[in-house]
């Protein structure tokens, strides 16, 4: 074939591909939103009550760092040998069984919640969980839009106790939970970034009544908890001497025992993170996306993913707290220096709870 022949048939190639492209009709709903299937419009009901009655109104909050937190403690209870159902929803459907495990303390509340809105809405209580944890995430300023497949079936069974990793597990222990449920370290690192709008309780009990966030900008999505776990501890929030928790870098932050080590033994994957927002989104959405199907079959399961909305954008770069600088910082990745940031002006950053 002639070079003019080849080009002439690549530009037949690619009219065709244009043509089905164009081919491809959205479905529209009864309420007038379009998705590319039809399957996906019973989730915009779903998707405006939570957002008004559980979200206050699209508010990256508490619940959404709750609900957050709620996708990982459902999939996670999943173990090729030991079994459980992964992200089958039956951290609500066993309740009474699981929210005692004491890895899912403090998460009963959240339970509760979301369990109005999965019976309202005939959702299986697996979709429900990780359709809320990925709208939620959507309202914080600098997230990545994440995917939401639908159609989890009922879960059929209790996950496994102990298979939540704790803040007070070793890194050896944590890293093979993980490894046993399908993620590297590296993924490990990406679901992490969760910290960045999330919040501790149940740790201090002098703190009890507050929830205490792990970085100094709990309501946006950014690297700023990858630079602080990286900042030389001084205090704690509350009490010494509370399991899984060592000291953090700011007066009303909190630095949980299980971050401090990770970060060590993943020192430069941690780091990349740092002022890197387009690696944290991708990285983070690839993990959560991974972590949504755990022990499901993706091949049944419909793609509602253009369902959830797009976050609003960030403008903002990572930086040191005001009072700390460079000099604060607990370098622990050899092959790369720590990024050169600004610091914040005024006074000594103190960390209000959430």
């Amino acid at each position: 074939m002639t070079f003019s022949g080849l080009s002439s048939l690549i530009l037949a190639l690619g009219a065709v591909q244009l043509s089905n492209a164009a081919s491809i009709k959205r479905a529209t709903c009864a309420d007038g939103n379009t998705v590319t299937n039809a399957a996906c419009c019973v989730l915009f009901p779903i998707l405006e009550d939570i957002q008004t009655n559980l979200f206050d109104g699209g508010e990256c909050g508490e619940e959404v760092h709750e609900s957050l937190r709620l996708t990982f403690h459902d999939a996670i209870g999943f173990s090729p040998s030991r079994g459980g159902g992964g992200a089958d929803g039956s951290l609500i459907t066993f309740s009474e069984i699981e929210t005692p495990f004491h890895a899912n303390l403090g998460i009963d509340e959240i339970v509760e919640a979301q369990k109005p809105f999965v019976a309202k809405h005939n959702i299986s209580a697996g979709d429900f969980i990780q359709f809320a944890g990925a709208v939620g995430v959507s309202n914080c300023p600098g997230a990545p839009r994440l995917q939401f497949f639908l159609g989890r079936p009922d879960a059929v069974a209790p996950a496994p106790d102990l298979t939540v990793p704790e803040p007070f597990d070793s890194v050896d222990s944590i890293l093979a939970r993980f490894a046993d449920a399908g993620f590297s370290p590296a993924e490990v690192v990406a679901l992490l970034a969760s910290h960045t709008i999330a919040a501790a309780d149940n740790v201090d009990p002098t703190v009890f009544t507050d929830r205490t966030p792990f970085d100094s900008t709990p309501s946006v999505f950014d690297s700023q908890f990858f630079v602080e776990t990286q900042l030389r501890g001084t205090s704690f929030p509350g009490t010494a001497g509370n399991q899984g928790e060592v000291e953090s870098p700011l007066r009303g932050e909190m630095r949980l025992q299980s971050d401090s080590e990770v970060y060590p033994r993943t020192a430069c994957e941690w780091q990349s993170f740092v002022n890197n927002q387009s690696k944290l989104q991708s990285a983070f959405k690839a993990a959560m996306l991974k972590l949504s199907l755990v022990a499901q079959d993706k091949s049944k399961l419909v793609d509602c993913s253009d369902v959830i909305p797009v976050p609003p954008t960030l403008n903002a770069a990572a930086h040191f707290p005001a009072g700390l600088t460079k000099n604060d910082v607990e370098q622990a990745c050899a092959a790369t220096p720590f990024p050169a940031l600004t610091t914040d002006p005024g006074p000594v950053t103190a960390v209000p709870p959430v």
